[in-house]
């Protein structure tokens, strides 16, 4: 059975339970890795600055997001795996009652990916209606 690595684990602290509770779950039957969790303003600007983010409001800076990746990392460029895995998350969170929103979705309609602007499938965040 998968489970988080140390590396994975440590990227967890701080993160809001809700998000780790549905990763938590996943873990048990489909691997995936923890790129990053919680970010300092000093991270957000260096990756608003390169264009790897859009937004100096990040949820990573008070732990609602995380990004995360199948394990082992796929081809980044193979977007099936990170839709995939993204649908073993968004339905694991359903099942718990917990609301995310993935970055390769982020107006949760019934377009993945191609419609988006700005794609980052590793990321998912916590949703407040």
């Amino acid at each position: 059975m998968p489970r988080f690595g140390s590396r994975s684990q440590k990227r967890l602290r701080g993160v809001d339970a809700r998000l780790i509770s549905v990763l938590n779950e996943v873990v048990k039957h489909y691997d995936i890795t923890v790129l990053e969790g919680i970010r300092s303003e000093e991270r957000q600007l260096e990756l608003v600055s390169k264009g790897a983010s859009k937004t100096m409001k990040s949820k990573h800076l008070n732990g609602k997001a995380v990004d995360i990746a199948p394990y082992p990392v796929p081809d980044w460029k193979d977007t099936y795996q990170f839709i995939y895995m993204a649908g073993r998350i968004m339905q694991e969170s359903d099942r718990l009652g917990v609301h995310i929103r993935w970055g390769g979705n982020w107006d949760r309609d019934a377009t993945v990916v191609s419609d988006q602007k700005f794609q980052d499938l590793v990321h998912f965040e916590i949703y407040d209606k």
